[in-house]
Protein backbone atom coordinates (compact mmCIF):
# COMPACT_ATOMS: atom_id res chain seq x y z
CA UNK A 1 0.00 0.00 0.00
CA UNK A 2 2.95 2.42 1.03
CA UNK A 3 4.48 1.50 -2.50
CA UNK A 4 1.52 2.48 -4.26
CA UNK A 5 0.09 5.55 -2.38
CA UNK A 6 3.90 7.16 -3.70
CA UNK A 7 3.18 6.00 -7.31
CA UNK A 8 4.21 2.50 -7.41
CA UNK A 9 2.57 0.19 -10.17
CA UNK A 10 2.64 -3.20 -9.07
CA UNK A 11 1.93 -6.30 -11.37
CA UNK A 12 0.38 -9.36 -10.86
CA UNK A 13 2.13 -11.42 -13.76
CA UNK A 14 5.39 -14.16 -13.42
CA UNK A 15 8.72 -13.34 -14.93
CA UNK A 16 9.72 -15.32 -17.47
CA UNK A 17 12.75 -13.70 -18.76
CA UNK A 18 15.42 -10.60 -18.91
CA UNK A 19 17.80 -9.24 -21.33
CA UNK A 20 20.13 -7.67 -19.63
CA UNK A 21 23.12 -7.37 -22.78
CA UNK A 22 21.73 -3.68 -23.45
CA UNK A 23 19.60 -0.80 -22.70
CA UNK A 24 17.15 0.14 -22.04
CA UNK A 25 17.07 -3.70 -20.34
CA UNK A 26 14.16 -5.42 -21.04
CA UNK A 27 11.96 -7.93 -18.69
CA UNK A 28 9.85 -10.30 -20.38
CA UNK A 29 6.59 -11.80 -18.48
CA UNK A 30 4.26 -14.98 -18.98
CA UNK A 31 1.10 -12.89 -20.44
CA UNK A 32 3.84 -12.03 -23.37
CA UNK A 33 4.51 -8.27 -22.32
CA UNK A 34 7.61 -6.48 -22.57
CA UNK A 35 8.52 -3.99 -20.32
CA UNK A 36 11.84 -1.75 -20.53
CA UNK A 37 13.93 0.40 -17.74
CA UNK A 38 16.95 1.70 -17.21
CA UNK A 39 17.75 -0.23 -14.14
CA UNK A 40 16.38 -3.06 -12.22
CA UNK A 41 16.32 -4.39 -8.47
CA UNK A 42 16.75 -8.03 -8.98
CA UNK A 43 14.54 -9.17 -5.54
CA UNK A 44 13.65 -12.87 -6.01
CA UNK A 45 14.62 -14.10 -2.99
CA UNK A 46 15.43 -18.06 -1.87
CA UNK A 47 13.83 -20.97 -1.14
CA UNK A 48 14.19 -23.48 1.89
CA UNK A 49 16.43 -26.78 0.26
CA UNK A 50 13.25 -29.14 2.06
CA UNK A 51 14.59 -32.70 2.84
CA UNK A 52 12.02 -34.33 0.27
CA UNK A 53 10.82 -36.54 2.34
CA UNK A 54 7.44 -38.07 3.31
CA UNK A 55 5.19 -36.38 5.53
CA UNK A 56 7.47 -33.11 5.11
CA UNK A 57 5.11 -30.68 3.01
CA UNK A 58 1.88 -31.37 4.19
CA UNK A 59 3.18 -30.39 8.00
CA UNK A 60 4.80 -27.39 7.11
CA UNK A 61 3.02 -24.63 9.90
CA UNK A 62 2.27 -27.82 11.54
CA UNK A 63 5.45 -28.44 13.23
CA UNK A 64 7.89 -28.38 10.12
CA UNK A 65 9.77 -24.89 9.33
CA UNK A 66 13.14 -23.62 8.10
CA UNK A 67 13.38 -20.66 10.46
CA UNK A 68 14.01 -20.91 14.30
CA UNK A 69 13.98 -17.17 15.12
CA UNK A 70 10.57 -16.99 13.48
CA UNK A 71 8.91 -20.15 15.11
CA UNK A 72 11.11 -21.24 18.43
CA UNK A 73 8.48 -19.67 20.73
CA UNK A 74 6.18 -22.21 19.47
CA UNK A 75 8.25 -24.81 20.72
CA UNK A 76 8.61 -24.03 24.43
CA UNK A 77 8.94 -26.90 26.87
CA UNK A 78 8.94 -29.05 23.84
CA UNK A 79 11.41 -31.72 22.01
CA UNK A 80 12.52 -30.27 18.56
CA UNK A 81 14.93 -31.79 15.67
CA UNK A 82 17.43 -29.69 13.79
CA UNK A 83 18.40 -30.97 10.26
CA UNK A 84 22.05 -29.97 9.21
CA UNK A 85 25.27 -29.43 10.19
CA UNK A 86 26.38 -25.94 8.82
CA UNK A 87 26.75 -22.56 10.90
CA UNK A 88 22.99 -22.24 9.88
CA UNK A 89 21.82 -25.34 11.30
CA UNK A 90 24.06 -24.67 14.79
CA UNK A 91 22.30 -20.81 15.05
CA UNK A 92 19.05 -22.67 14.39
CA UNK A 93 19.64 -25.57 17.37
CA UNK A 94 21.04 -22.56 19.55
CA UNK A 95 17.78 -20.31 19.40
CA UNK A 96 15.49 -23.04 19.86
CA UNK A 97 17.18 -24.05 23.04
CA UNK A 98 15.86 -20.52 24.84
CA UNK A 99 11.94 -22.06 24.71
CA UNK A 100 12.24 -26.07 23.77
CA UNK A 101 13.36 -28.72 26.51
CA UNK A 102 15.45 -30.24 24.80
CA UNK A 103 17.14 -29.80 20.85
CA UNK A 104 18.42 -32.58 18.73
CA UNK A 105 20.32 -32.03 15.75
CA UNK A 106 20.59 -34.85 13.44
CA UNK A 107 23.61 -34.77 10.46
CA UNK A 108 23.81 -37.34 7.99
CA UNK A 109 27.57 -37.21 8.29
CA UNK A 110 30.17 -38.12 10.85
CA UNK A 111 31.14 -34.50 11.41
CA UNK A 112 29.87 -31.35 11.55
CA UNK A 113 31.19 -28.43 8.45
CA UNK A 114 30.10 -25.88 11.18
CA UNK A 115 32.77 -23.32 12.17
CA UNK A 116 34.77 -24.64 14.97
CA UNK A 117 33.61 -21.88 17.34
CA UNK A 118 29.39 -22.67 16.70
CA UNK A 119 30.30 -26.51 17.16
CA UNK A 120 31.64 -26.24 20.54
CA UNK A 121 28.45 -23.75 21.81
CA UNK A 122 26.14 -26.25 20.33
CA UNK A 123 28.58 -29.26 22.01
CA UNK A 124 28.55 -27.19 25.67
CA UNK A 125 24.96 -26.74 25.43
CA UNK A 126 23.49 -29.12 27.97
CA UNK A 127 19.91 -28.65 25.79
CA UNK A 128 21.08 -29.95 22.75
CA UNK A 129 21.53 -33.79 21.66
CA UNK A 130 23.90 -35.10 18.92
CA UNK A 131 22.90 -37.65 16.51
CA UNK A 132 25.45 -38.16 13.64
CA UNK A 133 25.63 -40.50 10.32
CA UNK A 134 21.93 -40.23 9.99
CA UNK A 135 19.33 -38.80 8.59
CA UNK A 136 15.37 -38.35 8.67
CA UNK A 137 13.50 -40.53 6.22
CA UNK A 138 9.72 -39.88 7.45
CA UNK A 139 7.95 -37.32 8.99
CA UNK A 140 4.99 -38.74 10.54
CA UNK A 141 1.58 -37.16 13.02
CA UNK A 142 -1.85 -36.49 12.75
CA UNK A 143 -2.41 -33.22 11.52
CA UNK A 144 0.63 -32.04 12.86
CA UNK A 145 4.57 -33.21 14.06
CA UNK A 146 4.67 -36.28 16.36
CA UNK A 147 7.69 -38.33 15.74
CA UNK A 148 10.05 -38.82 12.77
CA UNK A 149 11.98 -41.95 11.05
CA UNK A 150 15.57 -41.89 11.48
CA UNK A 151 18.35 -43.95 9.31
CA UNK A 152 21.72 -44.69 10.34
CA UNK A 153 23.61 -44.85 7.39
CA UNK A 154 25.82 -46.74 8.45
CA UNK A 155 23.88 -49.36 9.51
CA UNK A 156 20.83 -49.03 7.31
CA UNK A 157 18.45 -49.47 10.68
CA UNK A 158 15.98 -47.30 11.30
CA UNK A 159 14.35 -46.02 14.37
CA UNK A 160 11.17 -44.07 15.31
CA UNK A 161 11.65 -40.79 17.56
CA UNK A 162 9.03 -39.28 19.37
CA UNK A 163 9.22 -35.39 18.68
CA UNK A 164 7.58 -31.96 18.10
CA UNK A 165 9.18 -29.62 15.23
CA UNK A 166 11.31 -30.29 12.93
CA UNK A 167 13.85 -27.50 11.88
CA UNK A 168 15.39 -27.74 8.28
CA UNK A 169 18.56 -26.09 8.22
CA UNK A 170 20.41 -28.12 5.10
CA UNK A 171 20.62 -24.44 2.74
CA UNK A 172 18.39 -22.03 0.24
CA UNK A 173 18.22 -22.39 -3.21
CA UNK A 174 18.25 -18.28 -4.68
CA UNK A 175 15.92 -17.36 -7.48
CA UNK A 176 18.44 -16.43 -9.56
CA UNK A 177 18.63 -18.98 -11.98
CA UNK A 178 17.16 -17.18 -15.10
CA UNK A 179 18.86 -13.54 -14.67
CA UNK A 180 21.98 -14.46 -17.81
CA UNK A 181 24.87 -12.57 -17.70
CA UNK A 182 24.99 -11.86 -13.72
CA UNK A 183 27.83 -12.72 -11.20
CA UNK A 184 26.92 -15.63 -9.04
CA UNK A 185 28.74 -17.50 -6.13
CA UNK A 186 28.73 -21.34 -6.37
CA UNK A 187 25.37 -21.94 -4.48
CA UNK A 188 23.84 -19.24 -7.03
CA UNK A 189 24.10 -16.57 -4.61
CA UNK A 190 23.91 -13.32 -6.58
CA UNK A 191 27.43 -11.48 -5.79
CA UNK A 192 27.40 -7.45 -5.03
CA UNK A 193 30.79 -5.38 -5.58
CA UNK A 194 29.74 -2.44 -4.06
CA UNK A 195 27.08 -2.04 -1.46
CA UNK A 196 24.19 -3.36 -3.91
CA UNK A 197 25.44 -3.39 -7.24
CA UNK A 198 25.90 -6.44 -9.34
CA UNK A 199 28.83 -6.42 -11.96
CA UNK A 200 26.20 -5.35 -14.72
CA UNK A 201 26.24 -1.58 -14.22
CA UNK A 202 22.72 -0.36 -13.70
CA UNK A 203 21.31 -4.14 -12.08
CA UNK A 204 21.19 -4.00 -8.33
CA UNK A 205 19.94 -6.85 -6.07
CA UNK A 206 18.05 -7.07 -2.50
CA UNK A 207 17.22 -10.02 0.21
CA UNK A 208 17.88 -13.13 -0.06
CA UNK A 209 18.52 -13.67 -3.57
CA UNK A 210 22.35 -12.39 -2.72
CA UNK A 211 22.02 -12.95 1.23
CA UNK A 212 23.38 -16.27 2.69
CA UNK A 213 23.65 -15.27 5.72
CA UNK A 214 20.55 -13.58 7.81
CA UNK A 215 17.62 -14.80 5.81
CA UNK A 216 15.35 -12.16 7.52
CA UNK A 217 12.27 -10.52 6.84
CA UNK A 218 14.04 -7.43 8.27
CA UNK A 219 17.30 -7.42 6.79
CA UNK A 220 15.79 -7.99 2.99
CA UNK A 221 13.72 -5.06 3.61
CA UNK A 222 16.70 -2.96 4.42
CA UNK A 223 18.59 -4.31 1.14
CA UNK A 224 14.82 -3.02 -0.52
CA UNK A 225 15.34 0.17 0.48
CA UNK A 226 19.48 0.70 -0.37
CA UNK A 227 19.02 -0.80 -3.86
CA UNK A 228 16.11 2.02 -3.97
CA UNK A 229 18.48 4.82 -2.71
CA UNK A 230 21.44 3.27 -4.84
CA UNK A 231 19.01 3.46 -8.53
CA UNK A 232 17.97 7.02 -7.27
CA UNK A 233 21.36 8.69 -6.84
CA UNK A 234 22.11 6.87 -9.75
CA UNK A 235 19.47 8.19 -11.90
CA UNK A 236 19.94 11.53 -10.65
CA UNK A 237 23.70 11.77 -11.06
CA UNK A 238 23.19 10.30 -14.84
CA UNK A 239 25.12 7.20 -14.23
CA UNK A 240 22.53 4.98 -15.49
Amino acid sequence: KQAEHHGAQILDVDFKDADFTKKPFTIHTDDEKTYSSKSVIIATGAETRWLGVPGEQERIGRGVSSCAPCDAPFFRNKNAIVVGGGDSAMEEALVLTKFASSVTIVHRRGEFRASQIMQKRVKENPKIKLIFNSEIVEILGENKVEKVKIKNNQTNGISEMPIDGVFVAVGHIPNSALFQGIDRDDKGFIKVYDHTKTNIEGIYVAGDVHDAIYKQAVTAAAFGSMAALEVERALMEGKI
